[in-house]
């Protein structure tokens, strides 16, 4: 009797399991990888460059130039009565988040009071 074989493995198929077997990355794995290093080249090309302008900023500022934080403290001081949020984001046109982070840290810094939960005065 004859012996029967078994089905013929194609060669693609023979292909992808030892690629598999043995680690070898695909096109596919090796497209996602050069993607991620793009990515991560731009991200660091952007580091540098704010990096580099937060250099420039401090070592040398503009005549006249302001940072937020000294025209919400400007704001703030200039006011004959303590102000609320509402009114100093009107005053500068900043939006509420940016608003909040910088009226957290002028109080932190102590140049600003807290009159009540929103108020804020300049301190004296």
């Amino acid at each position: 009797m004859a012996k029967r074989r078994g089905k013929a493995v194609s060669f693609d198929a023979m292909v992808k399991f030892f690629m598999q077997a043995y680690d070898i990355p695909t096109k596919k794995d090796v497209k996602l990888i050069l993607a991620r290093l793009d990515r991560l080249e731009r991200l660091i090309s952007g580091l540098g460059q704010s990096a580099r302008r937060r250099q420039d900023q401090s070592s040398g500022k503009k005549a006249g130039a302001q940072t937020a934080s000294d025209t919400v403290l400007e704001v703030i001081r200039g006011a004959d009565q303590a102000l609320g949020l509402a009114q100093i984001q009107a005053r500068t046109g900043y939006g509420e988040k940016k608003l909040r982070n910088i009226i957290f840290r002028l109080h932190k810094l102590g140049k600003i009071k807290r009159v009540s939960r929103g108020i804020y005065t300049a301190s004296r």
